[in-house]
């Protein structure tokens, strides 16, 4: 069944999501961003920090005002706002989050931005399905998982749903479950790698806490 997010209104602007621990946020991320920015037409993107991933360790996790930190220094000069904005929301799971957003935010068409690595495990996201048929997603290729992640259980359902990529710039008109994938040159940049070399990177930034880049509070 078809989603009722469909059809196109050239008056609500337009916003990429795109969820992570930003653990630290790193160039590739900025790269990223831009690109499915202008791959898809969007008006902004927004960087969501976690303050806490159900599918990722807590042991090496940075304080959330760091990793915000992090990441509003590699959104400088751009149209990427980063939130804390689960905090605010009070809530855990994705599909909780982008519900509490559609309805806080009536005026703006949200898009879901994610890697293959994360279309892999998608399958293991609470009430995954629900989250599809909330808005389009925009999967970028990253490689050593794509070939899983066509593979995949989430895939064996998203197959029926899956629209062309010349057809990225009409996702304003899909009707939901819809995804699209994007074709992104390799970028080697990952924040394991960077926590493998400096693990102790977020002792660094100053603990006055930062402004939010969409509620506007400060995040401590």
């Amino acid at each position: 069944m078809a989603g009722a997010w469909s059809g196109a209104d050239p008056t609500l602007k337009t916003v990429g999501l795109m969820g992570g621990s930003f653990n630290p946020a790193h160039g590739g991320h900025r790269a990223i961003s831009l690109f499915a920015m202008d791959a898809l037409g969007l008006d902004e993107f927004w960087w969501m920090v976690s303050p806490g991933n159900p599918l990722k360790p807590k042991k090496d996790m940075a304080p959330l005002s760091a990793r915000l930190i992090s990441a509003k220094r590699q959104a400088l000069r751009s149209p990427i706002k980063v939130t804390a904005i689960e905090r605010e929301l009070d809530t855990v799971y994705t599909v909780e989050t982008l519900r509490k957003i559609v309805a806080r935010y009536p005026k703006i068409r949200f898009v879901w931005i994610m890697g293959a690595d994360n279309l892999l495990q998608f399958h293991h996201w609470r009430r995954w399905r629900e989250i599809a048929r909330m808005m389009p997603i925009a999967v970028i290729a990253r490689p050593g998982y794509d070939a899983n992640a066509i593979a995949g259980p989430a895939m064996a359902w998203f197959r029926r749903f899956v629209r062309r990529p010349d057809q990225r710039h009409h996702w304003t008109k899909w009707s939901t479950p819809a995804l699209v994938f994007m074709r992104f040159r390799p970028d080697p940049r990952s924040a394991t790698a960077i926590r493998r070399a400096d693990p102790t990177w977020y002792q660094r930034t100053t603990n006055l806490g930062t402004r939010d880049g969409v509620t506007r509070k400060i995040v401590l």
